[in-house]
């Protein structure tokens, strides 16, 4: 079972949906299913999956329609919780959740790029899935300015979200350098490429809206999983 807080069902939900409609696997004017049967297939109560759908049609996602229907509406950009989340199934959308493995605090590593105004940081290692399957392993490292400790129990799946609940900070934009590198060896079982292995391989910086870098991360992606996905509208 994950070790971190869970978003609430009707957020994960919404995320399901805004990653569906993004990937083209919910096309625009799409009429969704009847609210029941749909509640059933994603095994959600109808009262969560309403809260989902009232949260798309106030990000403009979804036109719903007395007496016939909710209806997809694309557009440009999908602000949903996993925004800048880039990594989808091969097939499209998956809901991303994570497993994690370790938050330490540690002396920022001479070979990683300097960011922050502290020497030290909060050091997150995460297994990344999509809709279940294991995607991508990542390592996080938090500026440890925004933060005495991190605690296992306080994260939350989408560390954005618990950036801007817990800590007050936003990440308004982030910077990816894609490329490939070798699994890195504290790779756990589940992640199907083995340590040494090439795999996609992704490096950010995150940035706050004073162009500050609070966050600094690599992940490595497993291709027969998962892509990076980048769309321009």
């Amino acid at each position: 079972m994950p070790d971190t807080t869970a978003l609430p069902k009707y957020v994960q939900t919404a995320e399901l949906l805004i990653r569906e409609i993004a990937s083209g696997r919910l096309a625009d004017g799409a009429r969704l299913p009847p609210e029941r049967d749909m509640a059933n297939e994603m095994d959600v109560s109808v009262g969560t999956l309403r809260k989902a759908l009232n949260d798309l049609t106030d990000k403009g996602l979804l036109e719903r329609i007395q007496g016939s229907g909710n209806y997809v509406r694309h557009k440009a950009e999908a602000a949903g919780v996993y925004a800048f989340f880039r990594l989808e199934l091969v097939e499209g959308g998956g809901l991303p959740t994570a497993d994690l493995l370790t938050v330490e605090r540690h002396t920022k590593p001479s070979d990683h790029p300097e960011f922050g105004a502290s020497k030290e940081g909060h050091r997150m290692r995460r297994l990344r899935r999509l809709s279940g399957r294991p995607a991508a392993l990542e390592e996080i490292w938090l500026d440890a300015a925004w933060a005495e400790t991190v605690r296992r129990e306080d994260l939350l799946e989408s560390l954005y979200y618990y950036y801007r609940t817990r800590l007050g900070l936003w990440i308004a934009r982030a910077e990816d350098r894609i490329g490939v590198a070798p699994v890195p060896n504290w790779a756990v079982k589940e992640f199907e490429p083995k340590p040494g292995t090439p795999v996609g391989f992704i490096e950010r910086w995150g940035r706050t809206n004073d162009g500050s870098i609070a966050e600094y991360s690599r992940t490595w992606f497993d291709p027969d999983v998962a892509r990076y996905i980048a769309r321009m509208r």
